[in-house]
């Protein structure tokens, strides 16, 4: 039961049931699965199905921004925070973000006699499987789903035993009923639906977005007395007739046998899934809890070993079912969007997309974030037009929501246009992806050039301060109001425009510093190297304020701001790895300092993904108790039953932004699995840190397949009398390795020859 999630009810939040659905996915097919017994219902997406996603004509405004420097080193930033969003607005740019449409809804309908009982919903995250299972009087009936890995389809199998089978199928459009509209501002409904059934089993849906292009399905159900099997075939972008005839062939040639299409599904995801795996502890008796059992086990304290466990192999099959190579990349909802104007359902590069992507590489499944870097590469022209024609500078600029197929600014809100920092947040996926996999290929190919782009957007926007240092106007840290531009309400009185945020600098110095090092080992862009030298040399230093904290901007006009979620100015700690306490101990203590504000200030200006990066702060400061604190927060207000995780509270409980709802966000549950992974093992390139941040409560456990930088894979058991460890470089290699902060040792390690270290602690 250990890597099982159970439910004892069906989805229930009311107008919003997808929300409480159990997700299953391939990475670009998602069903979601409500678990109603008598009239069920699986809503059905694609993740290359988007509205609204028209781009007009990027303007060209970057004249405008000489008036917004000399407003601001007037000291009139709340005059300077709207003159380009003012002039887009201005010249009639008023872009669609766009958002992911559901494609249908799976319909079952089964009889009800004596009322059910004995009900289950159960999520096997090995398989990928979920189960619905209750009986109704004498009668046993279970349905089971998957989507497929191998054959991109959706299999759902229905057992009855002690009575005959009786069930109605269909297809139609998603409930519109099922539907919060806040979104985008968009609520693109489609039009044009046709439903055809023959008496050959076969039924065909479809229905047509706004762009003129049809989407659907079509199913094919084969039925006995006791069984029926239900497999579906999606398409987007298509002729309804032709691919109707299409998909109808490739069905029509599927071997109609669930367990037969279930093995190679289930061998390919299990695979991926049990690269690494965690043991912290949990009892059996705790895995055998339903989710609802162990959030009220949550609910009075702090989260019980076993769901600790259960949220981090839940994250990693979050991100395995929707996110895979040769597709596209994991938004804010994953692969399940079942709203027509999806809320923040987006590509959002200044905090989440890069959260979601976390645990990636750490976790052995470096294949996941393929489709980040296609999505970005693909795109390069757009951000290069966004760089050219917002500030007149060569190079990319990625503003921080996308939404395919365009990477053009697609909103004008002044925080977000003011925001330089995603391309190089961003680059920090590139590099890493090459120090984790040893692919110097990728390093030279696709790493390299990208980074070489952001650092020269950098070249042209940072300016010459009076003191020969770069400034970077107008400049924000997301998403955050200076101090002396804040309410002292929340987060009110959003003017976010400033000069000089320290993370603006942070990012610039890995880029530059990235660049000088993979240039050297692979000879690429040489001749740039001693550019990047001096601009490196030109960064100004991170400042300490009077309350001895690393200040989150280091223009004096900027006071600092605690009560915010984003912990921006933290970045040279994590996610970068600049400042350890190793490297400068006075100034990791001014970032520590930095870190527990936010916290002094209360947590009700925290979020559910704020509190998952606030527990990768402290693992980096090797505080594991606060670490699994920040994770106990997340479970008492921020987890569904289902055990996806919300942006807040929503039930009033004072933890987290105060919103008159709690939007799903899918960042905190791969954040979980990061932090966990974060607090068990540390690296950069020549160093590995073994349990820098375990939590008391973790006296006992083990790891497997975890990656280290530098292309290690490492797994570890522990108890209070014992650490063992076992290194396994791709590499030729030498490293300093050390356990729980204790002494450092220098260690050959050979390519494929597992290094084995035991040490007693007790």
């Amino acid at each position: 039961m250990k890597n099982k999630l159970i439910m004892k009810y069906p989805a229930a939040w009311w107008g919003a049931k997808w929300r409480d659905a159990i997700p299953s996915g391939n990475g670009i097919t998602g069903a979601a699965v409500y678990g109603a017994v008598h009239q069920e219902t699986v809503l059905l997406t694609h993740e290359d199905l988007w509205c609204g996603v028209k781009t007009k004509e990027l303007p060209d405004i970057s004249a405008k921004l000489p008036e917004v420097r000399r407003l601001l080193f007037a000291g009139k930033a709340e005059v300077a925070d709207r003159v380009l969003a003012d002039e887009l607005e201005r010249l009639d740019y008023f872009p669609n973000i766009g958002t992911p449409l559901p494609l249908g809804d799976l319909k079952i309908k089964m009889p009800v006699g004596k009322g059910f009982r004995n009900y289950r919903r159960i999520l096997n995250m090995e398989t990928g499987e979920v189960t619905v299972c209750w009986q109704d009087g004498a009668a046993a009936y279970e349905r089971n789903l998957f989507v497929s890995r191998a054959d991109d389809l959706v299999a759902m199998e229905i057992k009855c035993t002690g009575g005959p089978l009786t069930v109605e199928v269909s297809l139609d459009l998603h409930d519109r009923s099922d539907v919060r509209l806040p979104g985008n501002g968009v609520a693109a409904l489609p039009e044009a639906l046709e439903v055809l059934s023959d008496e050959s089993g076969i039924i065909r849906y479809a229905a047509r977005n706004d762009d003129g292009t049809d989407f659907g399905a079509v199913a094919r159900i084969v039925k006995t007395d006791s069984t029926a099997l239900v497999v579906l075939k999606l398409f987007v972008k298509g002729e309804r007739r032709s691919s109707w005839v299409r998909l109808q062939r490739e069905l029509e040639a599927t071997v109609m046998d669930y367990q037969a299409l279930l093995a190679p599904h289930a061998a390919e995801h299990g695979g991926l899934f049990r690269r690494a795996k965690l043991d912290l502890g949990g009892s059996a008796d705790g895995h055998s809890l339903s989710n609802e059992e162990l959030l009220m086990e949550a609910y009075q304290g702090e989260a019980p070993i076993a769901l600790v466990e259960k949220m981090w192999a839940y994250g990693r099959y979050l991100l395995i079912s929707s996110s895979r190579a040769g597709g596209q990349p994991c938004h804010l909802l994953g692969l399940w969007c079942g709203e027509y104007a999806g809320f923040w359902a987006f590509n959002m590069a200044n905090e989440n997309m890069q959260m979601i992507y976390w645990q990636a590489l750490s976790g052995g499944m470096s294949e996941t974030l393929l489709p980040v870097f296609d999505y970005f590469d693909r795109l390069m022209d757009d951000f290069r037009e966004n760089a050219r024609k917002l500030y007149g500078c060569r190079g990319i600029y990625i503003p921080a929501v996308t939404t395919p197929p365009s990477g053009l600014l697609k909103t004008v809100y002044p925080h977000i246009i003011h925001w330089t920092g995603a391309a190089a947040w961003m680059a920090q996926h590139y590099y890493d992806y090459y120090l984790y996999t040893g692919n110097e290929t990728f390093l030279r190919e696709r790493a390299l050039p990208f980074l070489r782009e952001t650092a020269l957007f950098y070249e042209d926007f940072f300016m010459a301060g009076d003191d020969g240092f770069f400034v970077s106007a107008p400049s924000n840290s997301p998403e955050n109001n200076p101090g002396n531009y804040w309410d002292g309400n929340g987060m009110g009185m959003a003017m976010e425009t400033t000069i000089n945020a320290t993370m603006d600098f942070a990012l610039a110095k890995e880029v530059l510093t990235h660049l000088i090092e993979g240039s050297e080992l692979t000879g690429v862009y040489r001749n740039d190297i001693p550019k990047w030298t001096a601009m490196l040399a030109r960064i100004p230093a991170y400042q300490i304020n009077a309350d001895n904290a690393v200040k989150e901007w280091m223009h004096p006009f900027f006071l600092d701001n605690y009560h915010h979620r984003h912990q921006s100015h933290i970045y040279p700690v994590f996610p970068g790895t600049e400042v350890t306490r190793e490297s400068d101990l006075d100034l990791f203590a001014a970032f520590e300092t930095a870190i527990y504000k936010r916290l002094e200030i209360g947590i009700s200006e925290q979020t559910g993904w704020s509190l998952a990066h606030m527990a990768h702060v402290f693992a980096r400061m090797n505080d594991g108790d606060q670490a699994l604190d920040c994770l106990n927060l997340i479970s008492r207000s921020c987890v569904k039953n289902n055990f996806l995780t919300t942006h807040n509270d929503w039930r009033g409980m004072g933890i987290g932004v105060e919103m008159d709802w709690a939007p799903f966000q899918i960042d905190a549950n791969m954040g979980w699995a990061s932090a966990v992974q974060e607090m068990l093992l540390f690296s950069v390139p020549g160093k590995i840190s073994i349990l820098p941040a375990l939590p008391e409560k973790w006296s006992c456990g083990s790891v497997s397949g975890l990656m280290a930088r530098g292309g290690v894979r490492v797994s570890i058991e522990w108890n209070k009398k014992t650490v063992s460890a076992n290194l396994c470089s791709v590499k030729d290699q030498s490293i300093e390795f050390s356990i729980d902060g204790g002494e450092r040792r220098a260690v050959e390690l050979k390519a494929g020859v597992v290094f084995q270290w035991l040490e007693k602690t007790g």
